[in-house]
């Protein structure tokens, strides 16, 4: 009979706070399993800069820390590529978990891969020239060499069959979870005027029309503010620029990435929440403001629409007279934002990290499994 599994956790590329909802993935993933699995041994490879946070304090988890920064990411990749298999076939593993992407091509063990998005073959004119190089290859052979692969929705499975023209037995769709804590935020609510939005400021969140369509907003409410907490992106500058020149200086704040208690707390005291982005992977931010019991809208685009349901108001994002409106019923239709916000919990409730952690340990064992 088979013994436990020595699982790997290539968590190489995790910078904290500077890698997005990758980050809250992680995190969220590892939490769960190690509540649902205390059986395999799990060896999390961290870099210089991951917290001690990160790896669950459970018997069966350690950390493996790696001389490398993520910082510096040429560095890091030829890590993953060289160092990261040494230690692997030291540590003889069953098998490599890669949550982040990317894998190494060469590995003594088999490989389970999560893609989030494949968002530089769908939108190649949102990478800069010099990134995108490094996502076409390091992307295309990660999917290739590894066993199986999870995508965050079926709308990202669908890409990757398309895209890479895989079997569809190699794909697995594995849904991410929310914190529990967010239902609790929706019993201690007290909203203030300020609409939340909580994105990366990358070009394909569509926070250039947010702005602009916030701006047509104002002058019908104009006692309201505008949010927009998360990664300062490369696309920064220019949405600090028009914001400026749309005049919106002192009714819109970009607070970057903040603690996590510090987001539960805009959480609670947000009036509404909008998330216009043009495309997802999944879109964990609006599961998030579901299950605080915030009113939402988002765009209408797939995987925001199956996700959120009718538990949100959808729109299109490219029509800015439709985010207009979108915003002012979310904060101004009393009936409709008493049904948002009483849908919303039971809409994210479908959604957990403890599902996503026993089908990610399902495809890892799967992998494991000699063919």
């Amino acid at each position: 009979m088979r013994g436990p599994l020595r699982i790997g956790v290539n968590a190489l590329y995790m910078i904290p706070g500077g890698v997005g909802g990758t980050e809250i993935y992680l995190r969220g993933l590892l939490t769960a399993m190690a509540e649902i699995d205390r059986l395999n041994q799990y060896f999390v490879f961290t870099n210089q800069e991951t917290g001690a946070d990160l790896v669950p304090k459970a018997p069966n988890f350690s950390a493996a820390p790696q001389p490398v920064r993520a910082a510096f990411r040429p560095a890091r990749i030829l890590w993953e590529q060289t160092g990261l298999p040494l230690n692997a076939a030291r540590r003889r593993l069953d098998v490599m978990l890669n949550p982040g992407f990317t894998a190494p091509i060469l590995c003594g063990c088999p490989q389970v891969t999560a893609f989030h998005d494949l968002q530089h073959k769908r939108h190649p004119e949102y990478f800069r020239w010099f990134d995108l190089p490094f996502w076409e290859f390091f992307l295309f052979w990660s999917a290739h060499v590894s066993r199986l692969l999870l995508a965050d929705s079926d709308a990202t499975a669908a890409d990757l069959l398309r895209y890479y023209r895989l079997p569809e037995s190699k794909v697995r769709v594995a849904p991410l979870g929310v914190d529990p804590v967010f239902f609790d935020l929706a019993r201690r609510r007290r909203p203030e005027r300020f609409l939340l939005a909580v994105s990366t400021l990358h070009p394909h969140k569509n926070l250039d029309g947010l702005l602009r369509a916030f701006a047509a907003f104002r002058r019908q409410r104009p006692e309201f503010r505008l949010v927009v907490c998360g990664m300062h992106g490369f696309f920064a500058g220019p949405l600090h620029g028009l914001r400026d020149s749309l005049g919106l200086g002192d009714a819109v704040d970009f607070p970057g990435w903040i603690p996590r208690e510090d987001l539960h707390e805009l959480y609670t005291k947000a009036w509404a929440f909008i998330y216009p982005s043009l495309f997802e992977g999944f879109g964990l931010p609006v599961l998030e403001a579901l299950a605080a019991s915030v009113p939402a809208a988002c765009s209408a685009i797939e995987p925001l629409s199956s996700i959120a349901g009718t538990a949100a108001l959808q729109f299109d994002p490219l029509d800015q007279n439709a985010m207009v409106e979108a915003m002012l019923r979310i904060t101004g239709d009393e009936p409709l934002r008493q049904r948002l916000s009483e849908a919303g919990p039971r809409r994210a409730a479908h959604f957990s990290w403890r599902a996503t952690a026993e089908a990610t340990l399902a495809a890892m064992t799967r992998a494991s499994t000699p063919v």
